[in-house]
């Protein structure tokens, strides 16, 4: 098989990458185009694997996909690029419109041709995973958790560009008859996630003894997937879920923000004390909140554990231990980052007049 992954350098499609590498005999064409967080060093396992091949290709750009297309003949597409951070969609929606909506249209004009003139086996077994978020179903309640019939209510800039591309690839499906799949997954954290996101953001500014700064008063939800635990979903939908069916893939990890914040610092206190002998939750301090936080997320995966067979190995305690060893370890990969391409601003206040509060984080 061969597996045409769209934003295979990103946090998630690398991860994804280096699954099919390792673990199965499919070939990769990975198709990306190199934009700020994309994590070059998470494929240097990979690069030279004669069944790994690199494009760089901006998803938006019709005519390059198509010679993609042409030229690798893949026999399933796994869509992954997007704009994905919620801070910088409130303060630039436009690119989150252009890759997220715009790209996928392209993408799907791309691949619906492509697919028709296909023959036999090759017609048969082609699949259009198209991969989403939890975000998408707006915000929770206090109890219960989302399923694959709840009603979208996608509040940010971000969400909502996700969920209009999901609506296109199922208006693909009906219309046109393209064999697609859809998976929406909660909060993935782990290794090579660029340093923006709450996870690898506070790891980060403890080990610098920099303020750990919280939206709000810390109690947004989130349910939380280790990184290599959606790999393994995406190869469990791509090569056993059914054609026109949506799966939801969560972790069953549902923390508060602050409690995300207060275990990481439990864990740098153990792995890396600090010099003044004080502990790392001293560094806590709360900002104001971003616009239209959703309150909480939560995930029902019984549908993909039921019917693949599918459910997550890590414990949030058990994943959050891995990542945190793992910053330890990469400090030269963050600070490069740091040094060039995201300083720790805070993003995400919408064009309001604050005062600087320092660095924020999405969760």
């Amino acid at each position: 098989m061969k597996v045409l992954v769209t934003g295979g350098s990103g946090f998630i499609g690398s991860a994804l990458v280096r699954h099919l590498i390792r673990e199965t005999k499919a070939a990769v064409v990975n198709v990306d185009k190199l934009t700020y967080a994309a994590a070059i060093d998470a494929l240097a396992e990979v690069e030279g694997d004669e069944r790994y091949a690199f494009e760089q290709v901006d998803i938006c750009n019709g005519p390059a996909l198509k010679l993609v297309f042409a030229r690798h003949k893949p026999d399933v597409i796994v869509h992954l690029a997007a704009e994905s951070h919620v801070d910088r969609s409130i303060d630039s929606p436009a690119a989150f419109i252009n890759t997220n909506v715009i790209g996928t249209y392209r993408l799907l004009e791309t691949a619906l041709p492509y697919w028709v003139e296909l023959e036999g086996n090759a017609k048969a077994r082609f699949r259009f995973h198209h991969v989403s978020t939890d975000e998408v179903y707006g915000s929770l309640g206090p109890n219960g958790g989302f399923t694959e019939e709840t009603p979208y209510r996608p509040n940010s800039p971000y969400s909502a560009s996700k969920a209009a591309s999901d609506h296109f690839v199922r208006a693909w499906h009906r219309t046109f008859g393209l064999p697609v799949v859809t998976s929406n997954c909660s909060n993935n954290y782990g290794p090579f996630q660029f340093p923006e996101k709450l996870i690898p953001l506070m790891t980060i500014n403890g080990l610098r003894g920099e303020p750990l700064r919280v939206y709000g008063k810390g109690e947004n939800v989130r349910d939380w997937l280790y990184v290599a635990d959606h790999a393994r979903a995406l190869w469990t939908i791509l090569t056993r879920g059914r054609v026109g069916e949506t799966y939801n893939v969560g972790g069953d990890s549902e923390v508060r923000n602050i409690d995300v914040v207060r275990l990481i610092c439990e864990m740098l206190d153990e792995l890396s004390p600090r010099a003044d002998a004080r502990t790392h939750a001293d560094l806590i301090t709360f900002v104001p909140d971003r616009p239209g936080h959703d309150m909480r997320y939560a995930i029902d995966a019984t549908k993909i554990s039921r019917e693949l067979g599918w459910s997550a190995r890590e414990t949030f305690e058990s994943g959050l231990r891995k990542t945190v060893v793992w910053y330890l370890d990469k400090r030269a990969w963050w600070e490069r980052i740091l040094d060039s391409r995201y300083d720790g601003s805070r993003l995400g206040l919408g064009g309001r007049t604050l005062a600087r509060v320092g660095p924020g984080h999405e969760a």
